[in-house]
């Protein structure tokens, strides 16, 4: 009896039962979350849940209208003889077409040759000589922001080297996982350099406010000294939040991963510190090149059908430079970490080059298999149209409210968060919101501008807590390479904390910012008619 006494309380987690009443809720959410099917069956079982609700909802007339294209929203049952047919038939094209299946695979094998012949590894060993330990969060956390530029490549680059890089500084991996996923996807808006969700948000905006102002004009960039501060703010606010909140709680979580699927970091040798300059000056020589083919005006990676002249053709989003920014990852990952291996002695051959390429592959393993239910999973909640008829009720819900602008404002954030919980892109949700929030609050006074910026805010704090992101998994299984047992709940736990505290603060920060009437961009504004 004392042996099985003892066995269970070396099973009960060393946190369990102690700590802050948010401490408990935390591990409540941990336990309870990993209680939950393995991720791929769960994804499974809730394709099958939208099933049998599309069926049962779908003779339902919610009475609702698509604001885009003003036909009546109903939903669609999934279960009909024809749109079975139709799942089977398009099953393999819906995999295959999952988008971020493509984007991390092919960045994949370009980061697995840079990690694998070491180059990442001496990079890393660099950096952390001259970054003092107090400032690794907040430069991981900078870091993440900044590759918002380069569309999703943060998830499958910065986010894995979070965990490396925390490593590497004798911290906890998972800590730095959750610092670099909090800055890549909890704080997706907050960021100083523009990107092409810019223009993309804003497009969406003017087509709703011309439904009230036909003739109105709105800045591509109307929000970009916003999210520029914003990003000190999600900094400043994550750093705190991973080593006073996060760090802390995972002291009692073992790293049990493969030794082969984690960095060993020792001492970067004469012959090794000159192969990694040789392949930095070499991806240096590349982004050289990419410059120079980029900056003429005909340059055949502009947009040649912008025409607007306050954002570069290089950033819509139909310039193939944006569209090529993942195969372009892949590249410049590439060169230098060729260049390493043959310059450090590591590659003999090219079948060197080759193994790493394939040894990154047999980790996505478990990630394709996840990919594959989850793709089915949200192409049928999406055509199934439940997801929209939330999103419709929710912000028809708040203008039959009739709230004053700034309690309004604080709503839209809010509704936008529990929406992207259930709708994923930020363009999709914004493009089906946007023509009832834009015009609602023109009526009051509220410019378009600022209505936006709120819906930034909500879009972007509740990405890091919903396994229903495309990318959620890919994070569960970074996790795994070195805590074997990481489960949704582990992750969901991990982030919730950043998720919580950036709505607070971001929806407060928005607040002020207003009060104080500091420019959201140029030639943006706050109120309606403009002055």
């Amino acid at each position: 009896m004392a042996d099985e006494k003892k066995k269970n309380e070396d099973e009960v987690p060393e946190s369990e039962g102690r700590g802050t009443l948010f401490d408990k809720f935390l591990n409540f959410i941990e336990t309870a979350g990993n209680k939950l099917p393995d991720p791929a069956m769960l994804f499974f079982l809730l394709l099958v849940i939208v099933w049998v609700f599309s069926a049962i909802l779908s003779p339902i007339d919610f009475g609702e209208v698509h604001p885009r294209t003003g036909e009546a929203l109903n939903v669609q049952n999934m279960l009909t003889g024809d749109n079975l047919a139709s799942f089977l038939a398009n099953m393999i094209e819906t995999f295959v077409l999952f988008a971020p299946l493509g984007i991390v695979l092919v960045a994949m094998l370009g980061v697995g040759v840079a990690e694998h012949s070491g180059w990442i590894d001496a990079g890393l060993k660099k950096l952390l000589g001259f970054t003092p330990a107090s400032l690794l969060t907040p430069m991981l956390i900078l870091i993440a922001i900044v590759s918002h530029t380069a569309a999703d490549a943060g998830y499958v680059l910065v986010i894995p080297l979070g965990g490396v890089i925390f490593y590497a500084a004798g911290r906890h991996p998972l800590a730095g996982i959750a610092a670099a996923f909090a800055g890549v996807s909890g704080g997706f808006s907050a960021n100083f350099i523009p990107s092409a969700i810019d223009p993309l948000l804003m497009s969406f905006t003017l087509e709703a406010a011309r439904i009230l102002d036909p003739d109105i004009m709105l800045n591509p960039l109307n929000n970009i000294y916003f999210t520029a501060l914003s990003s000190i703010l999600i900094v400043g606010v994550g750093w705190y939040i991973t080593d006073k909140i996060v760090e802390p709680r995972l002291e009692g979580i073992p790293v049990d991963g493969d030794e082969d699927e984690m960095p060993q970091m020792q001492e970067v040798s004469a012959k090794e510190s000159r192969a990694f300059w040789f392949g930095f000056g070499a991806m240096i020589l590349g982004l050289i090149g990419l410059f120079i083919w980029a900056w003429p005006e005909g340059s055949s990676l502009r947009d040649p059908n912008w025409d607007n002249p306050e954002v570069s053709s290089l950033f819509s989003f139909q310039a193939p430079l944006m569209q090529a920014i993942v195969p372009l990852i892949f590249i410049l990952l590439l060169i230098p970490g060729v260049v390493y291996g043959y310059a450090s002695g590591k590659y003999k051959s090219s079948k060197d080059m080759i193994d790493n390429m394939t040894k990154a592959m047999e980790s996505m393993g478990y990630y394709v298999v996840m990919a594959f239910f989850c793709a089915l999973f949200i192409d049928a909640f999406a055509k199934s149209n439940i997801g929209l008829l939330i999103a419709l009720k929710g912000a028809n819900f708040l203008q039959a409210m009739a709230l004053p602008g700034q309690v309004t404002i604080v709503g839209i954030v809010f509704l936008s968060a529990f929406v992207n919980i259930l709708v994923g892109s930020a363009s999709a949700k914004w493009a089906l919101i946007a023509p009832i929030f834009v015009p609602m609050l023109m009526q009051l006074g509220i410019s378009p501008d600022l209505t936006q910026a709120a819906y930034r805010v909500g879009d972007s704090v509740s990405n890091i807590i919903t396994p229903l992101l495309p990318y959620f998994p890919l994070v569960v299984v970074f996790c795994q390479r070195y805590v074997k047992n990481t489960g949704i709940g582990t992750l969901i736990s991990m982030m919730l904390p950043y998720s919580i505290i950036f709505l607070v603060t971001w929806t407060i920060f928005l607040l002020i910012y207003w009060w104080i009437g500091i420019p959201l961009s140029f030639e943006a504004n706050y109120v309606y008619p403009a002055n």
